[in-house]
């Protein structure tokens, strides 16, 4: 049985998280195509083969209920403008871990992301009753880390070695986590955060 009851919908003022699907392919691939996009990542979704098999093997995950995919759209424009997932699901834990999250670089630093984890967060910890949230990103993706600080991620370490990208570096994952105690007054600062 999954932990997520499908169809899940997300909406804010400036995006609406939609569940993936093949009908979404076509315009993800497009902006997938911005190699910006993939310098931290494991895969070079730039490559269409690449984030194709991707984005099919999200669909069989959250068949399975090991992760849970979305489609980002700018409600604005009604345009696609990128990828979400929960990932690592362990409701037996009440814990999950938001990742593979990518943008059109386009909607980067306008506040499209902290709308987007304001709403995975809320419906983490308020549906799903999780007691832990995670994060994680490349040490050296000092932009992804200033945005997971930003939202009220706190640091719990580094992983060393944690996997290696698609060109063959080893990266090392900067992990962060919000638990069920900090979420209110988190949750009041991204409201306020997302008005402004």
């Amino acid at each position: 049985m999954n932990w997520i009851n499908h169809p899940v919908i997300l909406e804010g003022k400036m995006v609406k998280l939609v569940p993936l699907e093949n009908a979404h392919f076509n315009e993800l691939i497009a902006i997938s195509r911005n190699k910006k996009i993939w310098e931290f990542l494991t895969v070079d979704g730039s490559d269409e083969n690449t984030i194709t098999t991707e984005l099919k093997s999200a669909l069989l995950k959250r068949m399975d209920g090991t992760e849970y995919p979305f489609t980002i759209i700018d409600k604005e424009t009604g345009k696609i403008i990128g990828s979400t997932r929960y990932i690592d699901l362990h409701p037996q834990y009440r814990k999950l871990e938001i990742g593979w999250t990518w943008n059109d670089p386009d909607y980067w630093g306008k506040g499209h992301n902290s709308e987007c984890k304001l709403l995975l967060l809320t419906y983490a910890f308020e549906t799903l009753k999780c007691i832990r949230v995670q994060l994680k990103t490349s040490d050296k993706n000092i932009r992804s880390q200033t945005a997971i600080k930003k939202i009220g991620g706190k640091l719990e370490g580094t992983l060393r070695n944690e996997r290696i990208l698609y060109n063959g570096t080893k990266r090392n994952s900067v992990m962060f986590s919000i638990i069920d105690d900090e979420w209110p007054e988190l949750k009041a600062r991204l409201e306020l955060l997302t008005e402004n």
